[in-house]
Formats: structure tokens, sequence, C-alpha cells
């Protein structure tokens, strides 16, 4: 057979009568075809050094964000409408600068309000002054919040305080200063928020409660039961507002904040307990909440609602937060 011109013809084999095979190739052909092989072989090198490029810039991508943390930002919250309780320092700060990075315009509130435009000066949001155990107050600034941002998709009830005592010994004042805080001021951050999230078409609401509402300590009744009742208005409002708004509560553990820095500057010693019996060895850090939060406001926690998210380290593994803090200060 003779092949020409992409042809195929019979012959008859010169040193007899049988039949054989000859491929004859045409030089335009040949030339062609060396063409397409060479073109062919071209676009596999293009490809295998684009799969290498992407494969060695994620790898890239992931040592910046094993090495420097929360330096690499996705756009999480892009497009989002923030307003933050308790924003002017320690968790509140934090969570206000890493919903910032990930895209989210975000207002600050705080019953400090040096320490709210501070903050806001710094992310390029707003400030808003105003008391959480004050209704019309803290609606007020919601409200204002809401105008400058052209409305509400996420609220981060933050604000909170603490202190120790013997359960029989809490001045009733003190006692409802911190049900009133912690767990009342939650309440109206939900009063005030929900209507404006509803109207911009749903969002995510977060709360912060704490590890001395799941595993109780000598000396915090009120504060343990305000943070439990953070959990359980968590589960009860996520019931009553799904699938429009998503509700969520973080329960840090042993975080450094102005909440925790006296504790630790009263006992030294305590520090190193704690980093000794923290699973992780090491007392959280502001961003360690911050980043939950973000995570939990994000689309990434699409099918996460109801729940009270524990970040301690494993802290709660041995017991609570605070084991022993009470009979150092008060049975000395």
């Amino acid at each position: 057979m003779v092949f020409s011109r992409g042809e195929v013809h019979p012959i008859r084999d010169p040193a007899g009568d049988r039949c054989g095979t000859c491929l004859r190739v045409h030089p335009q052909a040949l030339c062609s075809g060396i063409v397409l092989a060479v073109l062919v072989q071209l676009l596999i090198v293009l490809a295998y050094d684009r799969v290498l490029t992407s494969h060695r810039s994620s790898v890239i991508h992931w040592h910046e964000v094993t090495a420097h943390g929360r330096n690499a930002f996705m756009g999480l919250l892009e497009g989002q409408h923030a307003v933050i309780t308790g924003g002017g320092s320690g968790i509140g700060r934090a969570t206000a600068r890493r919903m910032t990075d990930e895209g989210a315009s975000v207002a600050v509130i705080d019953v400090n309000g040096d320490a709210a435009h501070e903050v806001a000066a710094e992310i390029g949001g707003s400030a808003h002054v105003a008391d959480v155990t004050d209704p019309d107050g803290l609606c007020d600034a919601v409200d204002a919040a809401a105008t400058v941002m052209g409305g509400i998709t996420i609220m981060f009830n933050n604000a909170g305080v603490g202190n120790q005592s013997p359960l029989h010994e809490w001045a009733p004042e003190e006692w409802d200063r911190l049900l009133a805080v912690n767990l009342t001021g939650v309440y109206l951050g939900f009063r005030a928020a929900i209507p404006h999230i509803r109207a911009s078409g749903g969002g995510s609401i977060v709360s912060t409660a704490s590890i001395s509402g799941t595993r109780p300590a000598a000396g915090e009744a009120p504060y343990s039961a305000a943070k439990a009742g953070v959990a359980a208005i968590t589960a009860s409002a996520a019931l009553e507002y799904g699938p429009e708004i998503r509700v969520n509560s973080v329960s840090p553990g042993m975080i450094l904040t102005a909440l925790t820095e006296p504790l630790l500057q009263f006992l030294p010693h305590e520090r190193a307990r704690y980093e000794r019996t923290t699973p992780l060895g090491r007392i959280g850090e502001p961003d360690d909440i911050a980043d939950v939060v973000v995570f939990l406001c994000s689309d990434l926690a699409r099918f996460i609602t109801g729940q009270n998210i524990v970040v301690d380290g494993g802290m709660t593994l041995h017991g609570s937060g605070v084991d022993g803090i009470f009979e150092q200060v008060f049975r000395r």
C-alpha cells in the first residue's frame, strides 16, 4: 500500500507476488505533521507550567497563612455591614479590624467614646457612643450606624464586664450591673439590630458568651449566670429568626484583654499555670476569637446556627477557666 496525501493504495512487493505495505508520505504532509506535533508538545509544556505555577502559588499562599497567621485575606465579608458593641478594645477591637480586612464596613459602638473613635479611625469605620444597658441609647446608635453604612447585615454583641465575690456578699447593685451589661445588653443588641438585618434581607448575629457559662467557677455567680443566659438566648433566637438570620455565640477561654490583665497582674504566677494546663500551650489573644467570629458571620458557616462555640485552646477539658482563683483571693 502507498500512503500519499492521506490516502492508502495497495502495491505489490517487488521481491515477489505477496502483497506488502509501503508507507509513502508526501513532503507537504510530513511538514504539516511535524508542525502539529511541535504545537502539541508546546501546549503540553505550557499547561504543565501553569499547573506548576498554580501549585507553587498555593504553597506560597499557605506558607504565608501559616507563618503570618492573619496576613492573608479572602474577602469573606465583602459587602457586609457590621455593628460591634464593646468595639473599643480587646476582642471587639480585634474583630473590627478583622472584619474590615475581610471586606466589611464596620460601625464601632462603645461606652468609651475615645476608644470607639480611635478604633473607627484605624479601620475607616464609624464610631458611636452608647451604653448597652440603655435601650434607647443603643437603638439610636444602631440606627445611626445603619444610616452611615446603608444597612446592617451583621451584629456582634460583645460588650461585657466582670468581677468576683462570694455569692452571699455580692452587692445587689453590682449583681444587677453584671447581669445588665452581660445579659440584658445582649438582648438589647438583638432588639436594636434585628429590624435592620431583616430590612437588609438577612444576615448573622454573634454574641460573646464565656467558658464561665459552660464551666462555672467559684466567685463568678452573676457573670456565669449571664453568660449561660447568652448561650440560651442564642439558641432561642436561632429558632425564631432562621433561616433569615443565623445566630451563634462564642465562649472565649483565657484571653489576654483588659478584662483579664488585672487578674494576671494580681496573680502573675497564674500565667504559667494557664499555659501549662491549656493543651495548646498558651493564653489566647483577641485575634483568636475574632477569627472565629468572622467565620461564623461568613458564608463558610452557612449551615451553622444556634451554636455556642468554645474557643479556649482546650483549657476547659480540665475544668473551669479560673479554678483556684476564688480560694487565692477570698480565702487567704
